[in-house]
Parts: C-alpha cells; structure tokens; sequence
C-alpha cells in the first residue's frame, strides 16, 4: 500500500524539476557536523558497506559525494576469462533473457519496445528486437552506483533521451507501463567482437543525473535529446569506469541475437566485475 500511494502521489509531480531541486541538496556541502550526520543516517538506513569505501566518512563532502563514491582497489575484481561478460554495475538481476518480439519484459504481463528503449530508430528492431539477448540490472540506495564496461570494446556514439524520471523499483514497475522506455536515458553504443552492444544507463526520482567518462554531458538538466558519434572514439577496456549515477537507478544491456549465453538470473546478486554471461559459441 505504502509504495502504490508513492506511485499516485508521484503521477501528479513534476517529477524532473523535484529532482533537480533534490539535486541541488544533495550536492550542498553542509556544515561539518550536519554531514555527517546525514551520511551516518543514510549508511545506518541503508547498510551501506563502509569497509569496501576510499576513505572515511569525513572525506565525502556531499550526499553526492558519497553516493558516487570510489571503491577500494581490488574489491572489485574483473573476470578475465576470453569468452566473459561482467557485470557493469553493483546490484540485483531484475529481469535476464532473450528479447522476443521486439520486447523486453517488465512485469506483470507488461512489457516494452526495445526500439523505443534505444530511441525509435526502425532499424533497432531489426537488429535486436529478434533474438536479441538483454538484461536488467537494479541498483539500490545501499549499492555502489559507478558503472563499468561488461565487455571490451569502442564507445563509437552515445545516446541521450530525456524522459520521465519515475522511481525504478519493483512496484513501479508493476504499475508504470514501458517504465525503462519513458524514463530518462543515457546509452552507451560499444563496437566489441560481439558487435555493436547497448549500455543503457536509466534514471530515476530522486536527483536523477547521469554522467558518462566520454563526454561531459550531465542529464536532467533540461537538455535536448541528442545522438552524438565520437571523435575520436573511446577505447575502453573490460572493468573500465564507463558512467556514473548521481542517485538512481537501472543499467540495461542489449547484445546482438545469439550472442550471450545468460549466466545469472532474476533475483540474483550481482558485482561489478563478476561474469553475468559468456560469448555464445555457435
């Protein structure tokens, strides 16, 4: 009940502006003493894993600070095995498989377009929407929220598609119809020995800004869509910071059809660097 009236109050919320104005203090360096209090609270509500952070908590000057903070070296190692696909973020497998029809399932019976997911082009249907293989991955409050590269490769162009910023968790998305096609999104396009793969980075309430390493764009600041190709484009390696989320929310990776051979499933756990699947051998 508590999270359907979270849901209804929201539907009459301009959503991007509350979050922008959530951005504003979360990104406010407060007095020393009131800030760590916060953090205190927010590590104590959401059992956050100190022992893996840089630093201390007097080392993070904003909530925003801390959100997106670094982890230590090493406690994140990456699968180096050839055929391996990692995961690109801290988190849980919300939904994991092969796209049929030109949809990705969300919940319920809902589903969405994977065209629509990565921006309308016709010409993704073709490419992804048979047989492609996807999955969802979920961050929590509590989760470290950089994003890293599943499989080696060129960032050749990226996407930018502003939208709705609704929240991202399990009871939303039971109730928002096409809920990752109408949020805000920021994609990654990575030419890799698997072809062209999507990395699709989506907001969320609650400040709702990404950032990519690539570029400087910074999303939900009231910027037009935009498709953008890279020159030079990005080479980055497998682990390689790719992104980042300032609060929120929901990392969704697309290959190609018959690519990816799933190796987690729904509800599992998952690590940066972890594999989640391997390279498909046909």
């Amino acid at each position: 009940m508590k999270d359907a009236l979270i849901i209804s109050a929201l539907s009459v919320v301009p959503k991007n502006h509350a979050a922008r104005l959530m951005g504003v203090f979360a990104r406010t360096r407060l007095p020393a003493a009131a800030q760590r209090a916060l953090l205190r609270w927010y590590v104590g509500k959401y059992r956050v894993d100190l022992e893996e952070c840089v630093g201390t908590l007097e080392d993070y000057g904003s909530l925003t600070d801390f959100f997106t903070r670094a982890l230590k070296p090493g406690v994140r190692p990456v699968d180096p095995a050839p055929r391996a696909i990692v995961s690109p973020c801290d988190g849980m497998a919300y939904a994991v498989g092969r796209i049929e029809g030109g949809r990705i399932p969300q919940s319920d019976g809902k589903s969405y377009d994977v065209r629509e997911l990565l921006g309308g082009d016709p010409r993704y249907s073709a490419l992804y929407g048979d047989g492609g293989d996807f999955a969802v991955l979920y961050l929590s409050p509590r989760d470290y929220h950089r994003v890293h590269v599943p499989r080696e490769g060129t960032v050749a162009r990226y996407s930018y598609l502003p939208g709705a910023l609704w929240p991202v968790f399990p009871a939303a998305t039971r109730r928002i119809e096409a809920l990752f096609a109408r949020n805000e999104r920021l994609t990654s396009w990575i030419v890799s020995d698997l072809g062209e793969y999507a990395l699709v980075m989506v907001g969320a309430f609650g400040v709702g800004r990404m950032r990519v390493v690539y570029d400087p764009l910074v999303t939900n600041e009231g910027k037009a869509r935009a498709e953008v190709a890279l020159t030079p484009p990005a080479k980055l390696e497998r682990g390689d910071e790719i992104g980042r989320f300032e609060m929120g929310s929901t990392v969704i990776l697309v290959f190609p059809p018959n690519t990816v051979e799933w190796t987690i499933t729904p509800g599992d756990p998952v690590r940066v660097g972890s594999r989640v699947g391997q390279w498909r051998q046909n």
